[in-house]
């Protein structure tokens, strides 16, 4: 059986790490900068960056439509950090939440602290101008929150966080994706 390709949003942020981190635990990434890209992927990363930034590379390559459309197939999608930010209600829409962008402070006030997120188990997180979700809907779950603010949320096949788990050597947000892609690692 060959592995699950999954696309990596590489309009800006570190693309090459959730790559990376894919590949470490048995998938095949593939980079996504337009909408032929996405094209037989059995999931989808959005990474961190910064959201306008790539709000603006998503409209220029007419990328919206097609990252909804692939969502809404059943597709897994993990978005980390902006791209919690790019699922939400103002936004891509595809995640009943909204996000408060740089809700923790600028880059000086990056931390690491430790989760538990529900379902998924422990994990290091590093938040570096990370947001969190202000409001969500009922269909959202809390997986995990920081002084009561959550950062972690699944909605079906969508699961996003405001860290970024690609530069810790915890895999196990990558792991779900593939598993969700009809593929156990």
């Amino acid at each position: 059986m060959s592995p699950p390709v999954v696309g990596v949003l590489a309009i800006q942020g570190d693309f090459e790490a959730h790559a990376r981190a894919l590949r470490d635990v048995g998938g095949e990434p593939r980079i996504v900068r337009t909408p032929e890209d996405l094209d037989g992927l059995d999931g989808l990363v959005i990474p961190g960056g910064e959201s306008s930034t790539m709000t603006l590379g998503i409209e220029r390559e007419g990328l919206a439509e097609p990252l909804r459309e692939l969502a809404r197939s059943g597709r897994p999608v993990l978005g980390t950090c902006a791209g919690l930010i790019m699922l939400d209600r103002e936004h891509l829409g595809l995640l009943d939440v909204t996000a408060r962008r740089n809700a923790f402070g600028r880059q000086l006030h990056s931390f690491e602290t430790d989760l538990d997120l529900d379902g998924l188990g422990p994990l290091r997180a590093v938040f570096i101008r990370a947001p969190w979700v202000e409001e969500a809907g009922g269909d959202v779950e809390v997986l995990a929150d920081v002084d009561g603010h959550p950062v972690a949320v699944r909605q079906g096949n969508i699961l996003a966080v405001a860290f970024h788990p690609e530069l810790t050597d915890n895999r196990t947000l990558h792991q779900w994706l593939l598993a969700h892609a009809g593929v156990a690692s």
